[in-house]
């Protein structure tokens, strides 16, 4: 994460400034800009989000989103991926999605880069676990490892490929297993 040098400003005032490439959020009185997503982070977000939403858009039980900005107990974070319960979705008055999510995920999804701190990403999906995620993933494609994170309980680390990836309530019916997400990395020229 790429600290801008800014000086301490007011949520209100982040919420104000244009929108940068990649997203910078607003953690503590500072803008943070994330690291620009490269091959390994990019495969896996779009995958996963492709395979969460294959399973639970059509039935209108969540949807799964990547980069969206959650205004949550004076932070504005944009978690690689996020999942909603499909009646916690904003909407705006006429009953379009909304611009703006003023409520944590339920479950919150990074995936971190070379240069990301793993303590900073791991502080933000214990954020949001406080104001309400059910669940948070942070998938290190270096490693080929997850570790998962719920509310008031030990974090765990997966790391054999055969283990299966526990998941919340809302997306009971996705079974994926470390080795799933890891092989979406290969590049299969005939496929």
């Amino acid at each position: 994460m790429i600290q801008t040098p800014i000086q301490t400003i007011t949520l209100e005032e982040f919420l104000k400034l244009p929108e940068t490439k990649p997203a910078s959020e607003y953690i503590e009185g500072q803008i943070i800009q994330k690291p620009m997503p490269q091959g390994h982070h990019s495969t896996i977000q779009v995958e996963l989000t492709e395979t969460i939403n294959a399973i639970v858009k059509k039935q209108r039980i969540a949807r799964a989103y990547t980069e969206l900005r959650c205004v949550v107990g004076g932070r504005a974070i944009v978690p690689d991926v996020t999942v909603f319960a499909w009646e916690r979705i904003p909407v705006d008055e006429n009953g379009n999605v909304a611009n703006v999510f003023n409520i944590a995920p339920d479950w919150i999804i990074e995936i971190l880069s070379p240069e990301q701190s793993p303590i900073k990403v791991i502080g933000k999906i214990l954020y949001a676990l406080n104001h309400g995620s059910k669940m948070g993933w942070l998938i290190d494609p270096e490693t080929k490892s997850i570790l998962v994170y719920l509310p008031q309980q030990q974090s765990q680390l997966l790391e054999s490929e055969n283990s299966i990836l526990p998941v919340p309530d809302l997306v009971k019916d996705l079974q994926l297993t470390v080795g799933d997400i890891f092989a979406w990395l290969k590049h299969h020229p005939n496929n």
